[in-house]
């Protein structure tokens, strides 16, 4: 990769920690992502009316990678109400390299040399350690429990769908202070696989658009009605009374997914998929850092290793790309 395409997708690793946290500091998931779906529709509704329209071809892998960033952000906000940001975030973030490595070989046909595998191994350990520190009883600080606890209530008052994993999130975040997050891990894991496979689909797309700035302003267009439609059918005026107050935080987060996805879309036109995912998810250690200094998550000494495993595993990942 140039070095002008590295600064692209380190610049995107940033933007995307910092949109996440943005969106898990506001304690109303559904809320959040809704403000969060609706500044990304706006942005790609603005930039469509003056990019190309993707070509034909594009088309197709851009309405499946459409759905497939719906289904993520729905786990995304599930893993939210019930885990850690600092755990959540890296594990979600952590499991798609690996999974675009093999998808990339296996669907693009570009095969990873031994450094990358051995990336990949390394990368799995860091994982692992991160998952495996989140398991060993830490749970959740009480401010953020009762977060999910309040965030879980809302939902439940307001009779959404969403509001049912919302509020076995928050039974689950009141008693996570006992024992394993595992149904907030498996939505993390989930998370990551759905983050692969977008990853994928959008490097077939987005190179058969001709556009990059076209792709993504059709695809922000098309994502980010899904959950504010989903939101409005459900809670109805409740939604627009909670809108006030975090309407800017989220409308801005949503402004700068756009940012985020469009420069990797744009790496991705000029450098293979598995090193551009491997080096875009060095965002796990700014997310990592943004949760033990703004969310007051416990950082540790085992978080700080298997994140340096995982970073070491994506250096190797790109030695020689």
């Amino acid at each position: 990769m140039t070095p002008i395409v590295v600064a692209a997708v380190l610049a995107a690793a940033l933007t995307h920690a910092t949109w996440n946290a943005l969106a898990h500091g506001i304690r109303d998931q559904l809320l959040a992502f809704t403000l969060v779906g609706s500044g990304g529709a706006l942005c790609g509704a603005a930039l469509a009316c003056f990019a190309p329209l993707p070509a034909a071809g594009a088309w197709p892998p851009l309405l499946f990678s459409a759905a497939l960033h719906v289904v993520y952000q729905a786990l995304l906000m599930r893993s939210f109400r019930m885990g850690e940001f600092g755990q959540m975030y890296p594990i979600a973030r952590g499991t798609a390299p690996l999974v675009v490595t093999v998808l990339a070989a296996v669907f693009v046909h570009e095969m990873p040399d031994g450094w990358q595998l051995a990336g990949v191994l390394l990368a799995s350990a860091g994982l692992v350690g991160v998952a495996l520190w989140g398991l060993r009883g830490a749970g959740r600080s009480p401010e953020t429990a009762s977060g999910a606890a309040a965030s879980g209530a809302a939902d439940a008052a307001s009779g959404s769908g969403a509001a049912a994993s919302g509020a076995g999130g928050a039974a689950s975040g009141s008693g996570s202070g006992a024992g394993p997050q595992w149904p907030a891990l498996t939505a993390a894991v989930c998370t990551g696989l759905a983050i692969a496979s977008y990853t994928v689909v959008d490097g077939v797309g987005v190179r058969a658009a001709g556009t990059p700035l076209g792709y993504i302003a059709w695809l922000m267009l098309l994502e980010g009605l899904a959950i504010p439609v989903w939101a409005l059918l459900t809670r109805r005026r409740a939604l627009v009374a909670k809108l006030r107050p975090v309407a800017l935080r989220g409308l801005l987060g949503g402004a700068l997914s756009v940012l985020a996805y469009g420069l990797v879309l744009w790496a991705q036109t000029r450098a293979p998929l598995a090193p551009v995912a491997a080096l875009r998810e060095s965002s796990i250690i700014a997310g990592a850092a943004i949760g033990a200094l703004f969310f007051k998550e416990r950082f540790g000494w085992p978080r700080t290793a298997a994140s340096v495993l995982m970073v070491g595993g994506i250096a190797l990942m790109l030695h020689g790309t």
